[in-house]
C-alpha cells in the first residue's frame, strides 16, 4: 500500500489531506491517481460515493492547475447543488498548505447575479451543475476556452436527472480540453453514449468488479411484512438503532410527507425532502440533518441526490426503489469512509423476489430478519 506522495501527490497537498485523516489511499485513489497525473488522460472510473473519489480526481486536478495563470483551467460537473458545494469545500480543504488555487461553485437555486460577480474574481476551478453552467456561458459570464481538464462526477446521477443534452452541449464547447475524466457508480446506456461520443476510444478504464459495486461494509437485511404492519416494523427498527441516525426512503412525495408526519407523531425528530420543496426549505432541512438536530431524514430518490452526511448508521427502504441502480445509490448513504452500516428493506412477499434480483445483479447477499428486536 503506497502513501499519497508515493502516488505522485505533492508533499503540501499530502499534508493538507493528512489533516482530514486521509492518510492511506483508498482502492480507487490507488488505481486512478497515478494515471490521472499523466498528460492528456481520458478515464472512465466506476466508483461508488463514499469511496474517496473526490480526492481521487481532486488531487490530480489540483496538481495540474497553474496558479500563476488567471484562467479557468478545471471544470467539475455535479448532479446537485449539495454535491457541487461539498466537492468545492473538500478541494478548498486539500489546498491548505499548497499554492493558492481559487475554486468557485455555481448551481441553480441561488441568485445568478451573485455567481456572475464571484466569477469576475480569479477562478482556476469551477464546480458546477450543468444547467446553471450553461446559463452562465450564455450570459458570457464565464470563459471556458482555457479549460484543460473536465470531470463528470456521478455521471449516471446527472443522466437520470435529465442532463444528457446539457452534458453533450458542455463537452462540445470546450475547445482546449486535454483531460476528460468520468466517474460513475453505474454505466447505463446513456453514459456509454457520452463515453463513445466525447472520450477517446483507448480511454483508461478503472472498473469496480461487480461484487464491489455495493460497499462491502453494508449489511443488507430485509423484513417481510404486510402494508398494515410496515409502520410498526419501521418504528421497532428505529428503536433497535437507539440514537443512531439514518435516511428512510420512499418512492413518492406523498408517501415521504405522510411517513415524516407519522414519525414526528411518535416523537422521532424527523423531516422530509422531496421535489416540491423550495431550495431554501431544502437547505434548511439539510442543515438541521447535518448538525444532528434531526435524527431521521425521509427522502425520495431524486431529492436524496448528492446527500453526503457523515456518520449515518443505516438506510431504511420503506418502499423499494424503481431499480437496482437506485438501490446502490440509496444504500451508499451509509457505511461511508470505512465505517459499517445497515441497509434494511421492508417488503411484502412479492417484493422479496425483487431482492433476489438485486442479489444476482449487484453481487450482494440479503439476510432475512424475523423481527426487529431491541439491541
Amino acid at each position: 500500500m503506497k502513501n499519497f506522495e508515493e502516488l505522485g501527490i505533492s508533499a503540501n497537498l499530502a499534508k493538507g489531506i493528512a489533516e482530514l485523516n486521509i492518510v492511506k489511499p483508498s482502492d480507487i485513489q490507488n488505481r486512478v491517481i497515478p494515471i490521472l497525473l499523466g498528460d492528456k488522460t481520458h478515464m472512465v472510473a466506476q466508483a461508488q460515493t463514499g469511496t474517496g473519489k473526490t480526492a481521487a480526481f481532486g488531487l490530480p486536478l489540483l496538481m495540474k492547475v497553474d496558479s500563476n495563470i488567471n484562467d479557468v483551467q478545471g471544470l467539475i460537473l455535479c448532479p446537485t447543488r449539495e454535491l457541487a458545494q461539498q466537492v468545492a469545500k473538500q478541494l478548498f480543504k486539500f489546498i491548505k498548505y499548497a499554492d493558492k488555487v481559487f475554486i468557485e461553485s455555481v448551481y441553480g437555486g441561488e441568485h445568478i447575479e451573485r455567481q456572475v460577480s464571484n466569477l469576475q474574481r480569479t477562478t482556476h476551478i469551477i464546480v458546477a451543475t450543468p444547467g446553471r453552467l450553461i446559463d452562465l456561458v450564455n450570459r458570457k459570464a464565464v470563459d471556458l476556452s482555457k479549460v484543460k481538464t473536465v470531470i463528470l462526477d456521478e455521471a449516471d446521477e446527472m443522466l437520470s436527472m435529465g442532463f444528457q443534452k446539457e452534458l453533450d452541449e458542455i463537452l462540445s464547447f470546450l475547445p482546449s480540453v486535454e483531460n476528460k475524466w468520468l466517474f460513475s457508480a453505474t454505466i447505463p446506456h446513456g453514459i456509454q453514449q457520452i463515453i463513445s461520443k466525447h472520450l477517446k476510444k483507448d480511454a483508461d478504464r478503472v472498473e469496480v468488479k461487480k461484487a464491489d459495486v455495493v460497499n462491502k461494509n453494508i449489511s443488507h437485511q430485509y423484513l417481510v411484512c404486510d402494508e398494515s404492519e410496515k409502520l410498526e416494523a419501521l418504528l421497532l427498527f428505529l428503536q433497535s438503532q437507539h440514537k443512531n441516525r439514518g435516511v428512510v426512503f420512499c418512492k413518492t412525495k406523498a408517501a415521504t410527507q405522510k411517513l415524516a408526519k407519522q414519525l414526528i407523531a411518535k416523537n422521532i425528530s424527523t423531516d422530509a425532502i422531496h421535489g416540491d420543496l423550495l431550495q431554501k426549505e431544502r437547505d434548511k432541512v439539510m442543515r438541521a440533518f447535518k448538525n444532528e438536530s434531526l435524527r431521521i431524514l425521509v427522502a425520495t430518490d431524486v431529492s436524496a441526490r448528492g446527500i453526503d452526511v457523515e456518520g449515518l448508521t443505516f438506510v431504511a427502504h420503506y418502499q423499494l426503489p424503481e431499480s437496482d441502480e437506485y438501490y446502490t445509490h440509496r444504500s451508499g448513504r451509509t457505511a461511508r469512509a470505512g465505517k459499517e452500516g445497515v441497509s434494511m428493506c421492508f417488503v411484502n412477499n412479492a417484493e422479496a423476489k425483487t431482492l433476489k434480483e438485486y442479489e444476482r445483479k449487484l453481487g450482494i447477499k440479503f439476510s432475512k430478519v424475523k423481527q426487529v428486536r431491541q439491541k
